[in-house]
C-alpha cells in the first residue's frame, strides 16, 4: 500500500465515524466571539432588572475574555485576525452584560486596540471605520452600530441614535413581489433585522418628516406581525445567532421585551449556548456538509462498499426529506430547494440544492421517487438564475449586495447539478437546461478576471488584501468546466487554460495553497486545488499537471500526518464577512481531493513506500 493509499483510508474511514447516530453528517462550527458577544448583549438586555440569566452571561464573558488575541483585540473565530466590527462587539458585551471590575483589563485591551485600529474611541471615528468596512452594504454595520448605541458607546442617547442609519422597516409591509424593486439597503435574508433594528432607531431618534412618521406609526405592526410569521419553529432566524440577539436586543430595546419574538429567539439563544460559554454562528450546517461528503466519497473507487447499501439509502431518505416542497414564509422561494441545515431555521438556496442534486445522484438508485425530486431542484435553480446569467444565492433579482447577486462559486455547482440529472430530465426540461447552461457559461466569461482567476461568494482568506479566496473560487468553476458541462469549444478551452495558469502560478513553493499566490497554505485550499488540478487531468492535461498535482499530494499527505490529523482554517464566510471554519471542511476536502487525484496519477504516487 502506498502512503497517498493510506491516507485516503485514514481521511474516509474519520469522515464515515463523524457520522451522527441517524446516519448523515452534522459537523461542528466554530465558536464566535461575534456570537457570543451579541448573545450575551441580547440576554443581557432581556433580563435587566431581573438578571435571570446571570449563569450564561458570565460563561460568555468569561469565554470572550479567554478568547481575546494577543494584539487585545477578537476575531470572529480563535484561529481569526482581530477586526473592528467584532472587537467593537465584544467590547460593548462587556457593557451591555455589566462585566464590572472583573473585566477592566480586557476592555482596557479592546479599548487600545480599537484607538490604533480605527483611530480613537470617539463615535466619530468608531462609526467611520464600520460604515467604510462594509461601502453601502447595511447588513451588518447598522446592527453594530445599534448595539454601541445600546451600550452608551456613540455619546448621549439621541445624538447617539442619529449615527445609526435608519432602515426602512415601513417598507416590510409592503408586498414581497415589490422587495426587488425597492433596493433595500440590507440583503435579502436579513429582513427580521431590517424590521426590528428599524423600529428602536425609529423609536429612539423618530425622524422629523411627519409624513413619514406617520407612515412608520401605520406600518409598525404589520411589520411585527410579519416578523412573527417568519421566525421558525426553533425562534432562531436562520438558525443564526447573531441575527435572532440582533433582533431580540432592537425589540427589547424599542420596550417590546414580552413580544412573542423576543420570549421564541430567547429561548433559542439559551438552547444553542455551548458548556464552554460559547456560540457558533449558527446550529449545523448538516444538509452541506452531509451533501459535501456523499461527493467526496463518491470518488473512492469502492464507494458501494465503503458505503453499504443500507446506511446510502437512509441518507437518501433523509435528503429527500429536507427538499422543501411548499413556497418558503421568509423568501417565498417556490418549493424544490434545499437549504444548508436540517432544522426549521433554513432557508433554499443555491448552494444546497445543487449540493443535494449531486449527492442524490449519487445516492442511487435513480428510481421515480429521485426522479421527481431531482426535476423539482432543476427547476428550482433555472428559476433563480439571474438575468446576467449567474446564479443567486436565495432570490432572483433582489439586488447587488453580497450573497444576492451573481456568484461564480454558485454557477459552477449549478452547472455540475443540472448536467448530473440532464439524461433524466424530460425533453422540456433539457431544452431550458440546455439554455441555461449556455447563459451560465457566459456569465463565467465575463466575471473571469484578467489573471484567469475567479472569486467567491462564500469562501474567503484572511491573509488576502481583499480577504478574497481565489483559490475556492477557482477552484470550483474549474471543476465544473473539466465535466460534461459543456462540448469543447475555443471559449471553454481558453477559460480552463487561463484558469488552471492562474491555479499553477498561485501553488506556494512548498507545495501547497493558500487562498492567492504567496499566501500560507491550508489543507482546505490545497485539496481544493488538488480537486481541480485532477479534474482537469481527466480531460488529457497530465503531462502538464503532472508535477504540481504530486507535490500538492505530498504537501497534503505531510501535514495531515497521513490523513490522521485535519486542522480547520477559517476561510467560510457565513455574511457580511463573518468568518467560521467548520471542523469536517479539511476532511472532506482532502478525501474528496486526493480519492480524485488517485485516479488522475493511476499507479504513480510521490510517496511511495
Amino acid at each position: 500500500m502506498t502512503i497517498l493509499d493510506e491516507t485516503i483510508r485514514n481521511l474516509v474511514s474519520r469522515l464515515l465515524a463523524s457520522r451522527t447516530p441517524a446516519g448523515h453528517w452534522e459537523g461542528r462550527l466554530a465558536s464566535s466571539a461575534l456570537s457570543t458577544a451579541v448573545a450575551v448583549s441580547a440576554l443581557g438586555l432581556e433580563s435587566a432588572g431581573v438578571d435571570r440569566f446571570r449563569s450564561v452571561i458570565t460563561g460568555g464573558l468569561e469565554w470572550l475574555a479567554r478568547h481575546k488575541n494577543a494584539d487585545g483585540g477578537w476575531g470572529d473565530t480563535d484561529l481569526s485576525l482581530s477586526n473592528v466590527s467584532t472587537t467593537c462587539l465584544c467590547w460593548a458585551a462587556f457593557s451591555i452584560a455589566h462585566g464590572g471590575e472583573r473585566y477592566a483589563g480586557v476592555v482596557r485591551a479592546a479599548e487600545s486596540w480599537l484607538q490604533r485600529s480605527a483611530g480613537g474611541l470617539d463615535a466619530d471615528r468608531l462609526t467611520e471605520a464600520l460604515l467604510r468596512r462594509y461601502g453601502n452594504d447595511r447588513t451588518f454595520s447598522v446592527p453594530i452600530l445599534t448595539v454601541l448605541a445600546l451600550a452608551e458607546k456613540l455619546g448621549p442617547d439621541r445624538t447617539a441614535w442619529r449615527r445609526v442609519p435608519q432602515l426602512p422597516f415601513e417598507l416590510a409591509a409592503c408586498p414581497h413581489q415589490w422587495f426587488q424593486w425597492l433596493r433595500l439597503p440590507v440583503v435579502s435574508y436579513a429582513l427580521p433585522a431590517l424590521i426590528a433594528i428599524g423600529q428602536v432607531r425609529h423609536q429612539r431618534c423618530p425622524t422629523r418628516n411627519p409624513l413619514t412618521r406617520l407612515l412608520r406609526a401605520w406600518t409598525r405592526q404589520p411589520a411585527l406581525r410579519l416578523l412573527e410569521r417568519i421566525q421558525p419553529s426553533s425562534g432562531g432566524f436562520l438558525e443564526a445567532i447573531p441575527l435572532t440577539s440582533f433582533v431580540v436586543m432592537s425589540l427589547v430595546a424599542s420596550g417590546q421585551a414580552s413580544h412573542p419574538v423576543v420570549e421564541r429567539g430567547v429561548r433559542f439563544l439559551l438552547q444553542s449556548g455551548r458548556d464552554d460559554g460559547s456560540w457558533p454562528i449558527d446550529t449545523n450546517l448538516a444538509t452541506w456538509v452531509t451533501t459535501l461528503s456523499i461527493q467526496a466519497l463518491a470518488r473512492i473507487p469502492n464507494f458501494s462498499t465503503v458505503l453499504a447499501g443500507q446506511d446510502r439509502r437512509r441518507i437518501r431518505d433523509w435528503l429527500l426529506a429536507q427538499q422543501y416542497t411548499a413556497e418558503h414564509p421568509y423568501t417565498h422561494a417556490g418549493p424544490g430547494g434545499w437549504a444548508w441545515t436540517d432544522l426549521p431555521g433554513g432557508v433554499p438556496d443555491a448552494d444546497d440544492t445543487s449540493g443535494a442534486l449531486l449527492a442524490l445522484k449519487q445516492l442511487a438508485p435513480v428510481d421515480e421517487t429521485a426522479r421527481r425530486a431531482a426535476a423539482s431542484g432543476v427547476r428550482w435553480l433555472l428559476n433563480l438564475q439571474n438575468s446576467d446569467g449567474g446564479i443567486p444565492t436565495f432570490c432572483r433579482g433582489w439586488g447587488k449586495l453580497a450573497f444576492d447577486r451573481s456568484g461564480p462559486d454558485l454557477t459552477a455547482h449549478a452547472l455540475l447539478a443540472w448536467t448530473a440529472w440532464l439524461p433524466e430530465l424530460s425533453p422540456a426540461l433539457r431544452g431550458r437546461v440546455a439554455a441555461a447552461q449556455r447563459r451560465a457559461l457566459a456569465f463565467l466569461t465575463h466575471v473571469q478576471r484578467a489573471d484567469g482567476s475567479w472569486a467567491p461568494l462564500w469562501f474567503g482568506n484572511q491573509h488576502t488584501p481583499e480577504e478574497e479566496n481565489l483559490t475556492y473560487g477557482t477552484s470550483r468553476v474549474l471543476v465544473a468546466l473539466a465535466g460534461d458541462v459543456a462540448a469543447e469549444s475555443p471559449e471553454v478551452a481558453l477559460l480552463r487554460q487561463r484558469g488552471m495558469q492562474w491555479l499553477l502560478e498561485a501553488e506556494n513553493p512548498g507545495g501547497g495553497w493558500g487562498g492567492a499566490k504567496g499566501v500560507p497554505s491550508s489543507i482546505e485550499e490545497t485539496a481544493l486545488a488538488i480537486d481541480a488540478l485532477a479534474a482537469q487531468a481527466a480531460c488529457g492535461r497530465q503531462a502538464a499537471l503532472e508535477p504540481a498535482l504530486l507535490r500538492g499530494v505530498q504537501w497534503i499527505v505531510e501535514n495531515t500526518e497521513c490523513g490522521r490529523r485535519t486542522p480547520p482554517s477559517p476561510i467560510g464566510f457565513y455574511f457580511a464577512r463573518l468568518w467560521y471554519f467548520e471542523d469536517l471542511y479539511p476532511l472532506i476536502f482532502a478525501a474528496g481531493g486526493l480519492a480524485r487525484a488517485r485516479r488522475a496519477l493511476g499507479g504513480q504516487d510521490s510517496s511511495e513506500e
